[in-house]
Order: structure tokens, then sequence, then C-alpha cells
């Protein structure tokens, strides 16, 4: 993979081997890696460093836990969190999701799939930025729909009739994404690798359906009879 601007990301991790191996792996897509050993070492850096595009995290670190550690980092960047954790649990990924993280990945974990997932974060943040800006530029930052529906890029928030509507993460990046993409259709493979940052497969499809149709529960008047989110047959989905 090759960027024509490498990003900065932060490693936090008690193992030095294990932060060395996410080194080469970062380094060898283009990136530049700042090391930690710990939630402190990772704040100090972030101290001295406010150009950090994506923090992978681990969990069990000594000091400051990873879940501790997110909360602190969470008040000072709006930078993507990866937690890295060797526990794979429901309760232990919506604590991920709970404490600030933006996804997670599960140890031990294939380069490729780390690279897909890193690679896909990376992307949803360049937009949200550049979506921030654009706004900004509009007036108040707020991005709105038909059926009193905002999206708050800033805070990472949908609104709907003034309301903040509740979310799972997957729910708001996949709006996000389709939101950023506005009047365009997107094929539900580009939709599973950006948002899930995983390798598209045929059952794949499903998991997009599904959030699609949380999505529209949640959000459109008539679900049944969207206005919102539009499908596109054959092709995919858009939001006009």
């Amino acid at each position: 993979m090759n960027h024509e601007k490498p990003h900065l990301i932060l490693v936090a991790d008690d193992e030095a081997d294990i932060r060395g191996l996410l080194r080469i792996l970062l380094e060898k897509d283009g990136h530049r890696v700042l090391e930690a050993a710990d939630g402190i070492a990772a704040l100090e850096a972030l101290r001295d460093h406010s150009d950090i595009s994506l923090i992978l995290l681990d969990i069990m670190m000594p000091n400051l836990d990873g879940f501790e550690t997110a909360r602190a980092l969470r008040k000072k960047t709006d930078a993507p969190i990866l937690f890295l954790t060797a526990r794979s649990s429901d309760s232990d990924k919506s604590a991920a999701y709970g404490n600030g993280g933006d996804d997670y990945i599960v140890k031990p974990f294939h380069s490729t799939d780390l690279r897909l997932k890193v690679g896909a974060m990376l992307r949803r943040y360049e937009l949200y930025r550049a979506r921030g800006e654009e706004t900004a530029e509009e007036g108040d930052g707020i991005v709105r729909f038909t059926g009193d529906v905002e999206w708050h890029p800033e805070k990472k928030a949908i609104y709907k009739m003034g309301v903040p509507v509740e979310l799972t993460e997957r729910e708001y990046l996949l709006f996000a994404r389709l939101a950023e993409s506005r009047g365009e259709c997107l094929n539900p493979a580009t939709l599973y690798e950006e948002v899930w940052g995983e390798a598209y497969l045929a059952s794949s499809s499903n998991t997009v359906i599904v959030h699609i149709a949380n999505l529209r529960r949640k959000l459109e008047k008539e679900p049944s009879s969207p206005a919102l989110i539009r499908t596109v047959w054959g092709k995919g989905y858009r939001v006009d």
C-alpha cells in the first residue's frame, strides 16, 4: 500500500516485540510510527505530536490500562483508536467502544487483517476531516438530510428531529460513509471493506443488509418506504 502523505501512527503496547512487529508492518505501508510502552507514555506522545492520525492501543498495560488511556486520549484528539485485545467476548467489545475506541482487533491477528483495518480507519479519518473542513466553511458544520436528520461530524453523532439517535459504532460508520458520498451509489463490497475493514465475501452482503435495515428503522419516517437511505437495485445504496 502506498500513501501520498504518510500518516503518523501511535502504537501503545507494553510488549516490545509486538511494538516492533507493528512498526515493521506499518512502515512497510509508508506510515511513520511512534511507540509507547504504557498509557502514560502514550499521553505524552500525543502531547508532543498533534498530527497523530491513528492510535493502536493495547488494553492490558501497566500504570494506565487501555480503557483509561483511551478516555484520556479522547479528551485531546479525535484520531481513531484501534484496540489490541486478547479478549473477544461481547462484553469486552462493548467496553472497547464504550471507552472511546473506534474498532478492535483480537490478538493474535493476521498481518493482512491488521493492515486492512488500519487502511480503512485512516481513509475514514481523512474523509471526516475533509467533510469537517467543508462544512466549517459552510457555517455550523452540520450536514442536513431529508426527514429532519442531521449529521454532526465533529460530534460523530446523528440527530433526528433534534434528538440524538442511538446508533452502534458500525451503524454510525456506515451512515457516515454513505453521507460522505451523498448522491453516489456505493456497492455492498465497498461499504463492507471500508466500514468493517475486512475483505468482502459473498456472505458479507447480509451484514450490510442488516445494518442498512437497522439504520432505516432508526432514521426513516417510513422504514418500509425509505426516503433517506435508498436502494439502487442491483448496484447498492445511496443517501440523498
